[in-house]
């Protein structure tokens, strides 16, 4: 018989979810007494796996097995061992960036201690590179052989994984020839997936994408070879690439919550919070123009609150809709076939997230239906208000309400949008030819006013934009990452938080 030299409760753990399989030493302390105690030499092998426990957590657990049968102990280890190579979506080589300075400046240490032994235990080789100064990870990718690694891993916050992205998909578009400053082309998508080790100020994208930001937790996953598709928005001003986003692109409120914090980075995360009073009670508003095109293939709303989560069939739907019409159509008829709306008028704050934008803060995100891989973005208005509406739209991101359900916020599921603030309007005659030949309805609740008018900044994940006037498009999938996609509530999964893989042996 194997035995195993743990007494827990019984529990099926997969083999997708089996870290590593090593032969033990068995020390002689741990045989127990009785008829065993009288054997010359036992023989074991531990297995090492995932143990999901509350909040999405992840933790590596093991447990060790013995036979005074050395055949037999060998047999089950090799077995295993050949099993786990059939797992042909776990990497085995891994080119990793660490960015020493960001958030409390523990990247290094928590990449080191925490994440480094488990990619030894799993038998993953890494090239290590500590970056040395801003984009330094987005200009290395562009000159290392990539194709020879199984993925890329950014030890960091969301400014790290968006330099990773960067030189990614920018790497991927100069080796196929896609000319990136053309708004209308058709991006090859980025195969080599990210891995996300959070150690930053903000970790939203791996909050999202997870559901928790732990070191440990995304190694796992990184380790037993997750993939999620991931929908990314290009970002052009006049035939110009300026940025990809994948979590929020605001404009008002949170792009000059974004402009303020960049003066105050000495006051560490605490900025952030001192920069959002600060922006709320100057209650600015903007005025401007946005054209946008209905993400008409997508099989939800923004409001159905049909969260995204793990295996998503409105993704699935959606990104096989979308390229069936795209078959069909091909993209240049489908953008100068579709009706694009047309909204004028006065705003606090313009969003278009790809994902929730869930963080701890706020659990459920700027919108809490948005769906990671499905093509679209959504798109929210909140107009102008009082300060005290205001409050209570934000105020809702942290509770269970519906942060919609007000006659100043409107929110659309869209596939591309253009942007012109009143300014740019007014000086340039050929800012958004696409959006200005279908201005024929404009909202006629928000007249023009004769207010003076600025400009505010865009808050592209968490970096400035500048440009008054933009033309963003959603590409279906762009990219993967090493995650799953939150799943369903485990509360009984997590019951068995003492458990074994007895059953599966």
């Amino acid at each position: 018989p194997v035995r195993s030299c743990v007494h827990t409760e019984n529990c099926f753990v997969p083999i997708s979810e089996i870290i590593a399989v090593e032969e033990t030493e068995f020390n002689k302390k741990q045989r127990n007494i009785g008829r065993w105690q009288k054997m010359a030499k036992l023989h074991a092998f531990t297995v090492h796996y995932v143990k999901k426990a509350r909040n999405h957590r992840w933790r590596c657990s093991a447990a060790t097995f013995w036979c005074v049968d050395e055949h037999l102990c060998n047999q089950w280890t090799q077995a295993l061992k050949e099993l786990l190579e059939m797992q042909k979506s776990r990497p085995k080589q891994l080119l990793v960036y660490i960015n020493p300075y960001g958030g409390k400046r523990q990247g290094k240490r928590i990449y080191e201690q925490k994440v480094a032994p488990l990619f030894s235990l799993a038998s993953i080789s890494t090239d290590v590179v500590i970056t040395e100064h801003a984009n330094h990870a987005k200009d290395n990718l562009f000159e290392v052989n990539i194709y020879k690694y199984d993925g890329v891993v950014c030890v960091g916050g969301d400014g790290m994984f968006s330099e990773v992205m960067h030189g990614l998909i920018g790497r991927m578009q100069k080796d196929s020839g896609i000319d990136q400053n053309n708004p209308k082309a058709s991006l090859v998508q980025c195969n080599i997936r990210i891995g996300i080790i959070p150690a930053g100020s903000t970790d939203c994208i791996c909050y999202s994408t997870v559901g928790i930001s732990d070191p440990v937790t995304s190694a796992l996953h990184i380790i037993v070879g997750d993939c999620q598709p991931l929908d990314v928005s290009s970002v052009h001003h006049n035939n110009t690439f300026l940025k990809y986003s994948v979590s929020l692109l605001g404009y008002g409120f949170y792009g000059d919550i974004l402009k303020d914090s960049e003066k105050k980075r000495w006051m560490g995360p605490m900025r952030y919070d001192y920069s959002g009073f600060k922006t709320f009670l100057s209650h600015h508003y903007y005025e401007g123009t946005i054209a946008y095109q209905p993400a008409k293939h997508t099989h939800g709303s923004p409001r159905d609150k049909e969260s995204c989560r793990t295996g998503c069939y409105i993704c699935k739907q959606s990104e096989k809709q979308l390229a069936e019409q795209n078959k069909e159509h091909g993209l240049k008829h489908e953008e100068g076939e579709e009706e694009w709306k047309v909204i004028k008028g006065k705003f606090l704050a313009i969003n278009a997230v790809n994902m929730s934008c869930a963080c701890p803060r706020s659990p459920k995100g700027l919108s809490p239906a948005a769906h990671l891989a499905d093509g679209s973005a959504d798109l929210i208005l909140v107009r102008k208000c009082s300060r005290f509406d205001f409050l209570r739209y934000l105020v809702r991101h942290t509770n269970q309400d519906d942060q919609f359900d007000f006659p100043f916020v409107d929110v659309y599921r869209v596939k591309c949008f253009q942007f012109t603030s009143k300014l740019s309007e007014d000086n340039e005659s050929n800012v958004m030819d696409i959006g200005k030949k279908r201005f024929g309805q404009f909202c006629r609740d928000h007249p023009a006013c004769c207010c003076n008018i600025v400009n505010s900044t865009w808050n592209c994940d968490g970096e400035t934009l500048d440009s008054s006037a933009i033309e963003v498009r959603v590409h279906c999938q762009l990219m993967k990452l090493f995650a799953r996609g939150i799943e369903e509530d485990c509360k009984d999964e997590a019951a068995h938080s003492q458990s074994s893989i007895e059953q599966l042996l």
